[in-house]
């Protein structure tokens, strides 16, 4: 089958010929139909210290899908042939003690795919059934094929209760932009985004947000005046990873208010701790999605109302990968997909 692999410990991503993988008695084949690109694979095409610590070579990457079921193990139920899916690209034990306790989540023996184990920039992925989820009719693959990283956006948004309250998003990269989405859906009051790219900027505007700042010429404060918010907000969701815009985000938010944290900082950020401790904020590290129930809300949300399809920037055949990565890399984009039909 063809299928995109990091074949070598250096920069670069190569399409090559792989075997089809193999459906055990727990698995289901799934046939790749559209695919999206991560800031994961991005990392991994780069070979950052992150990647070359992390990624077994060779691999097939990929981890943002939807396809077709092409065949089932035989111990699999509830799924058949034909059916259009997506999965949960976090395997998880089943044994530790947050599998046990229903927070699988938080599992510590989590393998990824397309990032631990053989991912989906091929024609087919193998994955076990217990994380294969069943696309609703009337979302449509483009939209299936970005249910990762939309469900990122849904477990930080929903988080902390949003309903008439105040949100700072910081970082307006697609799971940000997705967040206002959400956010707008189940009825935030104001909703603000700061990043410094007035392209995804122009997408969050378009997505619902009230305010979208770029923080090398507008100020927080002053939006803030503009809405009548005296206080500061209640809920930030920080979704870029730079230090800068935690400082700002923690700056401004209201006594008692709640930070979930997505974005992945230097691991040396600073953070002005007597800003937490005297406003008594709340500060919650975002990973992955809640399995399952993210994915219930998400489709349930997609099914009401939620549209995030303007998030989709771009999308090309699969033989023009090279294109897409450069495309995502230059930031002047939301989400790219490769379509593998």
């Amino acid at each position: 089958m063809r299928a995109l692999v990091k074949a070598k410990a250096e920069p670069g991503i190569w399409a090559e010929d792989v075997d089809t993988p193999d459906v055990g008695p727990n698995d289901v084949l799934i046939r790749v139909h559209k695919t999206s690109i991560c800031g994961t694979d991005l990392h991994i095409e780069a070979w950052d210290d992150w990647a070359a610590s992390t990624i077994p070579v060779p691999m097939v990457i990929g981890h943002e899908f939807m396809g077709l079921v092409e065949a089932v193990g035989s111990e699999v139920e509830g799924i058949g042939v034909g059916m259009r899916v997506s999965a949960e690209g976090h395997i998880v034990c089943g044994r530790c003690r947050n599998c046990q306790a229903g927070r699988r989540h938080l599992c510590v023996h989590t393998s990824g795919i397309g990032v631990n184990r053989p991912g989906a920039f091929a024609e087919y992925v193998s994955v076990p059934g217990s994380n294969v989820q069943l696309i609703p009719d009337d979302v449509p693959d483009e939209v299936g094929a970005i249910l990762d990283p939309l469900g990122n956006a849904v477990h930080t948004a929903l988080n902390f209760d949003l309903v008439g309250e105040d949100v700072i998003i910081t970082g307006a990269g697609p799971i940000g932009i997705m967040a206002v989405a959400v956010a707008r859906h189940v009825g935030a009051r104001w909703i603000v985004v700061t990043d410094v790219n007035d392209y995804r900027l122009k997408l969050a505007e378009d997505m619902g947000a009230d305010r979208e700042l770029n923080v090398t010429v507008d100020s927080i404060r002053d939006a803030m005046t503009d809405l009548g918010l005296k206080e500061g907000f209640d809920v930030g969701l920080e979704m870029s990873g730079q230090p800068a815009a935690l400082h700002d985000m923690i700056t401004h938010m209201n006594n008692g208010g709640g930070i979930a944290l997505l974005g992945i900082p230097p691991r040396q950020a600073p953070i002005d701790w007597n800003d937490i401790v005297f406003k008594g904020l709340t500060l919650q590290g975002i990973y992955g999605r809640r399995m399952f129930e993210t994915w219930y809300k998400m489709l349930a949300m997609l099914q009401t109302g939620l549209d995030v399809s303007s998030v989709i920037t771009h999308e090309l055949p699969a033989s023009q990968y090279a294109e897409a990565f450069d495309i995502v890399r230059s930031g002047e984009c939301g989400k790219v997909l490769l379509d593998w039909t």
